[in-house]
């Protein structure tokens, strides 16, 4: 029962080329910045990645994008990566993009063993008639679209058919963790780790902090450790390197006077 993995490295180990990936995270929060460095350093390519979305240059899933490991991405947001809109607009990289609700429940719908839902987001559009670009020719032209999807009416409404989500592997981040594998996430991190986690057939979790079994409150912990098969934990500098994305300064007046 003790799922503690002696590093990174060691974690991430046996992620071969061509590995399918839940990766946690919202924007630069949660997200498992320790497993991906260790996973660049290894060497893996032709990766495809699951996840909210794809890190910014420079940080999170942003270093293995850069580095030309990911093949293929399915995610929500990528407005923050000047390299993947550089890659997916030159045909070099896949994209999937799927709505965000939708795309937390097909990554918990895999978890839990069902195949596929209906859901009223995306009818009327591209994302149930198809034709979304998938990836670009080198000319500018679409060489892959999205197909159409089956739709069906629910007590006088149309849903479209999304299908669950499952892949080889997760990497997810939490704030505390045990030996077992129990995990406690922290603020905007529950967004998308637990259901990343749920995704993968092995899963592998950096804690900031790790206790001892029994130490987390049974109502405490936001996924159980049936769910993951290996645990990192993180140095105090490793759980202390947490990036802001956005500051924002507002200026407030006193007495007429603005200040920044």
């Amino acid at each position: 029962m003790n799922k503690v993995r002696g590093s990174a490295a060691e974690a991430v180990a046996d992620i071969p080329d061509g590995a399918s990936l839940a990766v946690g995270g919202f924007g630069l929060s949660g997200v498992p910045e320790v497993l991906i460095r260790a996973l660049y350093a290894r060497g893996a390519q032709g990766l495809e990645v699951v996840s909210n979305n794809c890190g910014v240059d420079g940080r999170g899933l942003g270093v293995l994008l850069a580095a030309g490991r990911i093949a293929r991405v399915t995610g929500s947001y990528v407005g923050e990566n000047k390299e993947f809109a550089r890659q997916y607009l030159s045909g070099e990289l896949e994209v999937e993009l799927v709505p965000q609700g939708t795309l937390a429940e097909r990554l918990r719908a895999g978890g839990a063993g069902i195949p596929a839902f209906y859901t009223p987001a995306g009818v009327g559009t591209q994302v149930a008639k198809g034709g979304l670009p998938w990836r670009y020719a080198p000319d500018g032209s679409v060489a892959l679209a999205s197909p159409p999807k089956e739709t069906r009416a629910f007590h006088g409404r149309p849903h479209v058919l999304e299908h669950g989500i499952t892949t080889d592997f997760a990497l997810v981040r939490a704030w505390r963790g045990d030996r077992h594998g129990n995990l406690c996430f922290r603020r905007a991190a529950a967004n998308f780790n637990p259901l990343a986690a749920m995704a993968g057939k092995v899963t592998v979790a950096e804690v900031e902090e790790l206790v001892e079994p029994g130490e987390l409150a049974p109502d405490a912990v936001h996924l159980p450790g049936i769910y993951v098969q290996r645990v990192v934990a993180l140095s105090a500098d490793e759980a202390a390197d947490k990036q802001i994305e956005h500051l924002t300064i507002s200026a407030s007046s006193t007495r007429g006077t603005v200040r920044s």
